[in-house]
């Protein structure tokens, strides 16, 4: 296999591919002023198996085009959808975030919990904002600095692997250049990233590795072990930002 065939073999059967809870999805949805409105149109963006559309589905009256490109996360998504008796909301979508084909100003509603990093914090921003209404929300999740200063390991690691790792400070600064009103910030807990992530990830090793022995697959759990092993020791310096926000302008 390769890396990327690889990866959806390690993840494909989670409930997450990456930290949140459905109560931090939640809490954004209590800061965006969505739960009641009637007839909405949204998309998951980089939705992965659902964890986060089951949720915006089940609690919003809303129709939801989720979006990812692996063919297999939204396959298990379909299964999940059905089995919580939510098909009839959600479509399903395979395209790469950067190729959206949304109609100009059709979308209620912008989610995205941890995946603006593949196309990049700020790009988001700018390449998906044509696709909302006037007045339309986006709720992304992303890499966030807790504090001012870290230790120097903790940076040299996240700044090496996602370079746009910042402050919310500097993101809210971010989301306000391109066009968009803060209405909310929260951090994750750390239950999003050990309970909800890293914990089930780790039971999944040996199983992976039985399946696909071999150095790549190796190299993907050691690279995954060095990364929980140094937020179980830094956690105070780094999550996961939920940043909910309003179009403007238009």
């Amino acid at each position: 296999m390769d890396e990327l065939a690889l990866l959806t073999d390690l993840h494909r059967d989670a409930a997450r591919q990456g930290p949140g809870s459905d109560a931090a999805t939640r809490q954004a949805l209590a800061l965006s002023g969505l739960t009641g409105r009637k007839g909405l149109r949204i998309a998951d963006i980089g939705c992965g198996t659902g964890a986060s559309t089951l949720v915006l589905a089940a609690d919003l009256d809303a129709t939801i085009t989720a979006v990812d490109f692996l063919p297999d996360f939204l396959s298990e998504l379909t299964l999940r959808a059905q089995a919580a008796g939510l098909s009839g909301r959600i479509t399903c979508q395979v395209a790469a975030m950067e190729q959206l084909d949304f109609q100009d100003a059709s979308l209620d509603a912008i989610w995205s919990e941890g995946a603006i990093y593949n196309i990049g914090f700020r790009t988001g921003l700018r390449a998906w904002r044509r696709f909302l209404r006037p007045g339309g929300v986006l709720a992304v999740s992303d890499l966030t600095w807790l504090t001012a200063e870290r230790p120097a390991e903790l940076d040299a690691y996240w700044t090496a692997v996602y370079p746009e790792v910042a402050t919310a400070g500097t993101k809210i600064a971010q989301l306000e250049a391109e066009g968009y009103t803060p209405l909310g910030y929260l951090p994750l807990s750390g239950a999003c990233w050990l309970e909800n992530y890293y914990r089930p990830m780790q039971a999944r090793f040996d199983a992976f590795l039985a399946r696909n022995p071999g150095p790549d697959a190796q190299a993907i759990v050691a690279a995954d072990r060095q990364e929980i092993a140094l937020y179980e020791r830094f956690s105070d310096f780094v999550s996961y930002g939920f940043y909910i926000a309003r179009k403007t302008g238009d």
